[in-house]
């Protein structure tokens, strides 16, 4: 690794560490895993609490509370459908500035006049980010499993389909984070970049889906993968294979976005103008 690359690596990893913006993310993460599963049991407490009052009016909630305070899977389901949700929308923003955002500064002016090369401004981006984000999602599912053991009645939740859980929705930020990195970078648009990949994580999932109850192989529903594999209580030989090659594929993917966003920054140059000095 030369100096250009190991002076870019430092450049991103205090920009990202050394400010609030990982902070943020970590908080959002994790707090939102923890706080999903407490949201639903609480739910499920209040309408027990209540039932009194919904007889009077003739509606049933039994089986209604039953159901929110029974299976700790739908808590831990739960935590998974928010990381790749909610989470993932408030990480897409927060990165802006490095998908290609800082290419409208004048900040690019002294780097780039001293000869910054397109690798060593791309490469650290797509390991910093992704990996980042894979390791708080794999902490916020793994956090989100005692939280849902210790609210719910029963435990049908092991830690290996946990952890198997949080690998895939890891995954699926990384996937994410890749492809606003390339179309941010490449374009030097990180709004509409944030919006393009938002707008993707929400509707093609939804899509996908309704037209197919297969998830295998398809890197825009991992994050349903995810949750199908506790809602179904495990995984088979067979299945766990799949689920290992929809990985790699999707890690495929992200290589090429890699080299799009390398490509596509050598071809273009940087856009400094503007009327403020940013160093």
């Amino acid at each position: 690794m030369n100096n250009q690359t190991k002076a870019s690596f430092k450049r991103e990893f205090l920009a990202f560490f050394r400010t609030n913006t990982f902070v943020i993310v970590a908080c959002v993460i994790i707090g939102l895993s923890i706080f999903s599963p407490t949201l639903i049991a609480g739910a499920g407490a209040l309408m027990d609490a209540m039932s009194d009052i919904y007889d009077e009016v003739g509606v049933d909630v039994a089986g209604m509370t039953e159901l929110l305070g029974s299976s700790a899977a739908i808590g831990v389901a739960s935590s998974i459908e928010i990381v790749v949700g909610t989470s993932l929308i408030v990480l897409l923003l927060l990165i802006n500035k490095a998908a290609g955002g800082e290419q409208k500064k004048r900040a690019m002016i002294v780097p780039k006049s001293a000869g910054l090369r397109s690798f060593p401004y791309i490469f650290p981006k797509f390991i910093i980010y992704p990996v980042t984000a894979f390791i708080l999602a794999v902490l916020a599912i793994l956090a989100s499993l005692p939280i849902s053991i210790l609210l719910f009645n029963v435990n049908d939740v092991t830690f290996s389909d946990t952890l198997l859980a949080g690998v895939i929705a890891g995954v699926s930020l990384m996937f994410y984070v890749c492809c606003h990195l390339a179309l941010g970078t490449a374009t030097g648009r990180a709004g509409m970049s944030a919006a393009v990949c938002i707008t993707v994580s929400i509707i093609l999932p939804l899509v996908f889906s309704t037209v197919s109850s297969d998830y295998m192989f398809n890197p825009f529903s991992l994050g349903v993968l995810a949750a199908s594999v506790i809602y179904g209580g495990g995984v088979t030989g067979q299945e766990f294979l799949d689920i290992v090659f929809s990985i790699i594929f999707a890690i495929g993917i992200m290589v090429v976005t890699y080299f799009v966003a390398l490509f596509a920054q050598n071809a273009k140059k940087i856009d400094n103008s503007g009327n403020e000095l940013e160093l």
